[in-house]
């Protein structure tokens, strides 16, 4: 009864700052929005962070289907923080549902034509087929699948959302950061990249490196992990995770719009996995539990959880090879936070992405030139390069550092991580309008990323 009381407690906070009455009484007219959301099990702040704007053509009342706990009660607070904030607030209705079969009630009932999934992706990829076979759109974070043998699940999820005109789609927030856009284009211009270097796995054509962190601050406050975000087999590793990100920029950057055979086209070369270590004190501060739960028990040591979250994979990509390393870290230090560092290798020049405390922790772009002769040349191709973005990016310019050059971003263009769940969702919506504008290297490119993402990963294991 306690635990219960305490959840009570968290819904009338968030039902009565956040949503109002209307949260829960009927509408006095029919709602002629033409999409409506259905949240299912927001187990991951994602989630709500799909709901940070209001979106044109979306209804502002949500329903909610998920089991009554701990993360539900963090996902309405969230949307209450969102429906109270200062500047620019929301105004989104929660119609809140609760019970132990709330998947099997939402298929069922089938109150709206869209429904988001975030966290859980152990059963995620059930949930996707379910939704799609039910004549419901999808939109989810990623990760989809955590093993590869749920492929042809994926491939299933996908065809018959073809067949039906309906979009299921991934949340791939980081093709919408500025350096990764700018990183893309500037590979893409053959004048100042030349060709990609095919690389060797010592020496690859492409290097990425993501530092995420345990604790964070979401939305301006504290965020706790549930204790089950430990559990590798329900969250994933780094790789089969977050490492998704990388995967999706890699062939993104490298064809974009091509199509993909991840049958052909890929080849995993070798994978390692090794773990971040968590004193029990620390696992207490990150999830508020007061200890190891049972289903840890395999990697617990004495009072240290042994996280496998840490991946390497090395691959090729239609003959170039590529090293993706995911690391997880429990807390970054006051001032930084997580990172990310990424290297294309052409024959012309490198174009790189920096994170660290030479860029006070913000992604910077670099174009490295080959040798001192090379960079007069250089320098004339980006000056026209430059020069054609001003129309998409007026503002942009690129400054000689000496050795190199460095590209200067003004602010308006650095909206944030937290940001780009919005746009995202607009352009989904934008597929929903009409389907025909999905493009067709879609389909191939998630099948790719998860190939890569979940065979990487297995890779690891066999060591």
């Amino acid at each position: 009864m306690r635990k219960y009381g305490i959840l009570a407690i968290g819904l009338s906070a968030a039902w009565l700052v956040g949503c109002g009455p209307s949260a829960v009484a009927p509408q006095a007219k029919k709602d002629s929005s033409a999409y409506t959301l259905i949240t299912v099990d927001p187990a991951h702040f994602h989630a709500a962070l799909v709901q940070k704007e209001m979106y044109p053509g979306v209804s502002k009342k949500v329903f909610v289907y998920a089991p009554l706990g701990t993360d539900l009660t963090a996902h309405l607070n969230r949307i209450a923080l969102f429906n109270q904030r200062k500047d620019n607030p929301t105004s989104w209705e929660l119609d809140i549902r609760t019970s132990p079969d709330f998947m099997e009630r939402m298929l069922k009932e089938k109150p709206g034509n869209v429904v988001v999934f975030s966290g859980r992706n152990r059963l995620k990829m059930d949930r996707i087929v379910a939704s799609v076979n039910a004549g419901l759109n999808v939109l989810a974070d990623k990760p989809w699948i955590l093993k590869s043998e749920d492929l042809p699940k994926l491939k299933s999820a996908l065809d018959t959302a073809d067949a039906k005109k309906l979009i299921a789609y991934d949340i791939m927030t980081e093709r919408f950061e500025i350096t990764s856009i700018l990183q893309r284009a500037l590979v893409s211009e053959k004048t100042v990249f030349g060709d990609i270097v095919p690389g060797t796995p010592a020496e690859p054509g492409v290097y990425m490196e993501s530092v995420h962190h345990m604790m964070k601050t979401v939305a301006g406050v504290p965020s706790l992990r549930p204790a089950w975000f430990f559990d590798i087999k329900e969250q994933g590793e780094g790789l089969s995770d977050v490492g998704t990100h990388l995967v999706d920029l890699v062939q993104w950057t490298l064809f974009p719009e091509q199509m993909l055979d991840y049958q052909k086209d890929i080849q995993i070369l070798d994978g390692k996995r090794w773990p971040t270590v968590l004193t029990k004190a620390d696992f207490q501060r990150v999830t508020g539990a007061p200890d190891f739960p049972p289903y840890l028990a395999e990697n617990v040591k004495g009072d240290k959880l042994d996280y496998f979250c840490n991946n390497m994979v090395s691959y090729t990509l239609k003959g170039v090879a590529v090293k993706l390393d995911v690391l997880w870290r429990y807390e970054a230090p006051a001032g930084t936070g997580d990172t990310h560092f990424a290297v294309y290798r052409g024959t012309k020049s490198r174009i790189e992405v920096r994170q660290g405390k030479a860029e006070n922790f913000r992604p910077e772009l670099y174009v490295v030139p080959p040798s001192a002769a090379a960079k007069a040349e250089l320098a004339e191709a980006l000056k026209t390069k430059v020069a054609a973005l001003q129309a998409q990016f007026p503002g942009v310019a690129v400054a000689d550092t000496g050795k190199e050059f460095k590209f200067s971003i003004p602010d308006k263009y650095r909206i944030g991580h937290e940001a780009h769940f919005g746009q995202v969702a607009l352009k989904y919506f934008s597929y929903l309008k009409d389907p025909a504008k999905l493009p067709a290297w879609e389909k191939p490119f998630m099948m790719a990323k998860y190939y890569v993402s979940t065979k990487g990963t297995e890779a690891g294991h066999k060591k």
